[in-house]
């Protein structure tokens, strides 16, 4: 098996849980209120999915035929997209697009930097702790 396949399972403890789910929350509410996520965004809001995203798509390809202009439809797959993430340009774009500063930075620098991961191949039936 190829080991990029792997995807990391967080081990975090059930505190660890609840203060993301609050950040999360917190975070959300302070884009919408300021309105600064962009109209197109689908992921992680109400209302929002993975069919108006294509419908979306679909519409404006369908458009851009009927006007007689030609269209490219190129799909990536960057399903382990946030893995790759410079977390250093993360947290400067939090602050110079977003406006956050201060604690709320030094949050965010503090829980991503610093972190290691690691894989483990489990078979079943075979498992021996290390």
């Amino acid at each position: 098996m190829d080991a990029q396949s792997y995807r990391p399972i967080s081990n975090l403890t059930v505190v660890s849980k609840l203060l993301e789910q609050i950040v999360a929350r917190q975070i959300k509410s302070y884009l919408q209120s300021f309105d600064l996520l962009p109209s197109l965004q689908s992921g992680f809001r109400p209302g929002h999915s993975t069919e108006t995203a294509v419908l979306r798509v679909m519409s404006d390809l369908l458009e851009a035929v009927d006007s007689g202009d030609v269209s490219v439809l190129v799909i990536l797959d960057r399903s382990a997209a946030f893995d790759t993430v410079d977390h250093g340009i993360l947290c400067r774009r939090l602050q110079v697009a977003f406006g956050l500063d201060g604690p709320v930075l030094a949050w965010f620098h503090s829980y991503l930097h610093g972190r290691s991961q690691c894989v483990r191949r489990v078979v079943y039936g075979d498992f021996q702790p290390t």
